[in-house]
């Protein structure tokens, strides 16, 4: 699983996410992932299995994507934009860890 926590876009990301008790808000599956990248939603640079940060400027832009796409119906894409969604109510961006 890939394990998204809220991180502040100025904080800095820390090496496990209990080291500084970031808030836990969701997971996404291998499968739903690379569909997701598949459909050019998340970008290839992004590994399931390393730890990335996504922040408050890229969430916009996945989302702009996600909107010129049409994809706003499509399971694996509303999976992203709950966790989009919880990160925007904290004006905050995303870290994501895989295990």
């Amino acid at each position: 699983m890939l394990d998204f926590y809220i991180i502040g876009d100025a904080q800095a990301k820390p090496s496990y996410p209990e080291q500084l008790g970031l808030e836990f808000i969701g997971e996404l599956d291998c499968k739903t992932f690379d569909n997701l990248q598949n459909k050019g939603i998340i970008d290839r640079r992004f590994d399931f299995y390393s730890d990335f940060r996504l922040e408050s400027l890229l969430i916009k832009q996945i989302r702009q994507t996600i909107l010129e796409k049409q994809l706003q119906s499509d399971i694996d894409v509303k999976k992203l934009i709950q966790l989009f969604d919880i990160a925007d109510k904290k004006q905050s961006g995303l870290v994501a860890y895989g295990d």
